[in-house]
């Protein structure tokens, strides 16, 4: 099931103005010009932010994503229509062959079985040409990011366009390593409320590069999140022939 915060259209509508900048994706952007992509494949592409960025410069971008209404978002910014937009995930993915693959936020995490891990890698494998790459990052278990979440501030509030004022709050509602689950409420200025659920999987490194090996890649390096130094890991995988 899609959380939310995602698949609701009244929420989808909140999530970039929440988000704030996208500080995390230069570094994205960074590696495709590293790799000479020219054929990127955004997984979990959401509202569309780096999808349009990569666009913007020349890159020939597909972005899939499982929530329509994120779709909806991204495809009523400027420049969309230069990206394919897919709806869908990385299981279902048609016949393609991209340079490059990324799964930029908590993407990674939100696959919580080894059985949809190993689906999505595979469905990813098949959409790369051989010798393309995977890119992605998750948090590091051991910076333990959910005390993090526990200790921040009660209350954000944001004016949001044609909406207003809107109040947001995030919950820790359980840890049960591997798993975290948390929860966004958000109060819009009729007083109405909708909250949205969330759980993401935290693997350590070892059990990362396991699951690529087993999918048929190779992991070239584990990078720093310029962002986030020592909380995340950036795996940058290459895909066997």
């Amino acid at each position: 099931m899609i959380d939310a915060i995602f698949s609701d259209p009244r929420l989808a509508a909140l999530y970039d103005v929440f988000d704030g900048p996208r500080d995390d994706l230069d570094h994205y952007l960074d590696i495709v010009t590293e790799f000479d992509a020219t054929r990127v494949l955004d997984i979990g592409c959401g509202t569309g932010s780096l999808a349009l960025l990569a666009a913007a410069r020349g890159v020939s971008v597909t972005g899939v994503d499982p929530a329509s209404a994120s779709l909806d978002v991204a495809r009523g910014k400027p420049g969309a229509d230069q990206v394919e937009w897919l709806h869908g995930d990385a299981t279902c993915l048609p016949d393609m062959q991209v340079d490059l693959a990324v799964m930029t936020g908590n993407v990674a995490q939100v696959f919580l079985t080894d059985a949809a891990w190993s689906a999505a890698l595979a469905g990813i494998r098949g959409a790369l040409r051989p010798g393309g790459y995977l890119v992605f990052e998750t948090r590091r278990p051991e910076s333990r990011a959910w005390e993090g979440w526990r200790r921040d501030p009660a209350e954000v509030i944001r004016h949001v366009p044609a909406v207003g004022r809107v109040e947001h709050r995030r919950v820790v509602t359980r840890v049960d390593l591997p798993l975290v689950s948390f929860r966004h409420t958000y109060t819009f200025p009729d007083h109405t409320t909708m909250s949205s659920d969330s759980t993401l999987r935290f693997r350590d490194r070892a059990e990362v590069d396991d699951g690529l090996m087993q999918a048929g890649y190779t992991t070239l390096e584990v990078r720093q999140a310029p962002d986030r130094p020592g909380a995340e890991f950036v795996f940058i995988a290459e895909r066997g022939h």
